[in-house]
């Protein structure tokens, strides 16, 4: 059996998603679709609109044929991480022969060349990065700066642009595996990936949240033009979570020192948000205020979800390397003895039941701890109750 793979989020899954989808099997010719998919959290620093179960529901009824639940600590981290973690992951399932992404230009060739330029960052490069960052460059606009500097062959573009830019990470991390799967780049359709113009159809998921978590009503109409059915039947009866209180009240929990050994904090930015949580607690202006040059909006929200689950950097770069695990949350039932099958070769253990955390020792209990624990407080803020391992058939 073939598996073309791609990692993703589906948050919420919309028209572009499904056409992604549709390439996916077109292009690569695989016999299924793998999605490995964020759980409750986001990279951007977000609870996720819907729970994860209800994201894979929508993906397998959707044209996916299996979705597997990326752990916790990979997909609230940096680019660089989320990738590694995630191709660490699918490298280990012998039947995925190509990974998917979305880009908004370049071919296969060329995302590869690039991915072997982040890879020679010798004491030139070093030298260039740091003069960048002088003037309070972030590192990474200083460090894409700096590659294009030393490599005038690399498309200026892949370096940049969002989707492109995480194509990249992932064919490093394909290179850093000596992985044989194929990348496999599919253009975006629609609008771009942080576009909040609403579309008759092809909006981003940025423009989709927007309508979903306003309280004046605009844009519905959107959802149903954008949305399958089935995810539009879910959206209809949509209500949004007091996550950033919660998230607020973890920052005023947590001592400096926590704060700081999340991934994405660096310069004692701890210190400032530290502050600002005692004198003027409120999420919004607490992000506004520690946006920078060197800071992003999406670096400050990960920085206040990490310490909310607790994630912590040296824990995510020893997970990146270890033996971890394979959780499935939804298979197409006509596949699923043969999809499941396929999981069984990998050397990762399958967790498809509670019962199956007997098995894990060492990083691989610590992390799915992370992803329990997330779970959990998930289920709180929805006010719901979801299985701790389940595996969905559809």
């Amino acid at each position: 059996m073939k598996i073309c793979a791609v990692i993703c989020e589906y948050n919420p899954f919309h028209s572009g998603h499904l056409y992604q989808l549709g390439e996916m099997k077109k292009r690569s010719g695989c016999d299924a679709v793998l999605c490995l998919m964020s759980g409750n959290f986001t990279q951007r620093g977000e609870i996720a609109v819907f729970g994860k179960y209800t994201r894979a529901r929508h993906a397998v009824q959707n044209g996916a044929d299996l979705v597997l639940e990326l752990p916790t600590p990979f997909a609230v981290s940096p680019a660089e991480l989320f990738a590694r973690g995630a191709v660490h992951l699918l490298a280990a399932i012998p039947s995925v022969t190509h990974l998917a992404f979305g880009c908004e230009s370049g071919e296969r060739e060329d995302f590869l060349k690039a991915a072997n330029a982040t890879l020679r960052e010798d004491k030139i490069f070093q030298t260039e990065l740091r003069g960048r960052m002088k003037d309070g460059t972030s590192y990474v606009k200083a460090r894409t700066e700096a590659l294009l500097a030393l490599n005038s062959d690399v498309d200026e573009s892949l370096l940049t642009s969002p989707n492109n830019v995480l194509g990249v990470e992932y064919c490093r991390a394909l290179l850093l595996e000596r992985s044989a799967m194929e990348p496999l780049p599919i253009p975006r359709v629609g609008g771009g990936y942080a576009d909040t113009d609403l579309r008759e159809k092809f909006s981003s998921a940025t423009a989709l949240r927007a309508v979903l978590t306003s309280s004046d009503g605009k844009g519905k109409r959107a959802l149903k033009t954008n949305l399958p059915p089935t995810v539009y039947e879910d959206a209809r009866s949509f209500s949004p979570t007091s996550y950033e209180t919660a998230a607020i009240l973890a920052l005023l929990k947590a001592s400096a020192e926590e704060v700081a050994a999340c991934p994405d904090c660096a310069e004692g930015i701890e210190n400032r948000l530290h502050l600002l949580a005692r004198t003027d607690p409120t999420y919004s202006s607490i992000v506004e205020k520690c946006v920078s040059r060197r800071y992003t909006r999406s670096r400050i929200k990960r920085i206040l979800l990490q310490n909310f689950l607790g994630v912590r950097r040296k824990e995510v770069r020893a997970y990146a390397e270890a033996s971890l695990y394979l959780r499935p949350l939804a298979v197409k039932k006509e596949k699923a003895d043969e999809l499941l099958a396929a999981l069984a070769a990998s050397p990762l253990p399958l967790v498809t039941r509670k019962s199956d955390l007997v098995r894990l020792r060492g990083d691989a209990l610590a992390c799915i701890r992370t992803d329990l624990a997330a779970n959990a407080l998930s289920d709180a803020l929805r006010g719901i109750h979801t299985p701790d391992c389940e595996t969905l058939l559809l």
